[in-house]
């Protein structure tokens, strides 16, 4: 695998572990009737998943552009 590829798989799963986190804050803030806060962990939760999602294109963009060399 391409260090191009590697890096975004970590930074993939560093952003799913922050929307991880974040749903979780969201859930404990929305149980404790804390809306906008909870409102504010989401969107954010939001943000690193979608950011994680574009990790992810770009590890499997560089593994075709690798696998294109062969």
């Amino acid at each position: 695998m391409s260090k191009k590829a590697a890096e975004h798989h970590r930074k993939a799963s560093e952003h799913h572990s922050e929307a991880s986190r974040h749903h979780g804050e969201a859930a404990k803030h929305h149980d404790s009737g804390h809306h906008e806060k909870a409102a504010h962990h989401a969107h954010t939760a939001h943000g690193h998943a979608t950011h994680a999602r574009d990790h992810a294109d770009h590890a499997s963009q560089a593994h075709t552009e690798e696998h294109g060399k062969k």
